[in-house]
């Protein structure tokens, strides 16, 4: 595994302890790449929850989101929320999503999130 960006942990770090999601990065992750907002971790797990939990088929796993976990050192993910996976001229899902990458994974990124327009 590589050594994380520094840059990008303290990033994580300052969403952390924000608890905001205001946050908008986009990053290159095994050959995706991922744009959208970051959200705290706990915030995060509670918006995962609820989905789950709305879902007549998958409603027993919300349980394992809302676990509580302390963690110590610094954030070793980042955790998108209404974030698309860009692939050629559309982000799929269109309406965003719930995704969480490994920091050490991040090959490349970029402050802010990318949009398609139809002109």
């Amino acid at each position: 595994m590589s050594k994380p960006d520094q840059l990008l942990v303290d990033v994580a770090t300052l969403v952390e302890s924000g608890q905001s999601n205001q946050m908008s990065l986009t990053v290159v992750t095994g050959g995706a790449v991922i744009t959208g907002r970051l959200a705290p971790e706990a915030v995060w797990r509670r918006r995962v929850s609820e989905v789950l939990t709305d879902s007549a088929r998958l409603a027993e796993f919300s349980a394992v989101f809302t676990a509580t976990t302390r963690r110590e050192g610094p954030p070793t993910h980042l955790h998108f929320h209404v974030a698309r996976i860009l692939q050629g001229t559309v982000g799929i899902p269109e309406t965003g999503g719930m995704y969480r990458v490994s920091i050490a994974d991040v090959s490349a990124w970029t402050v802010g999130d990318f949009s398609y327009y139809d002109h």
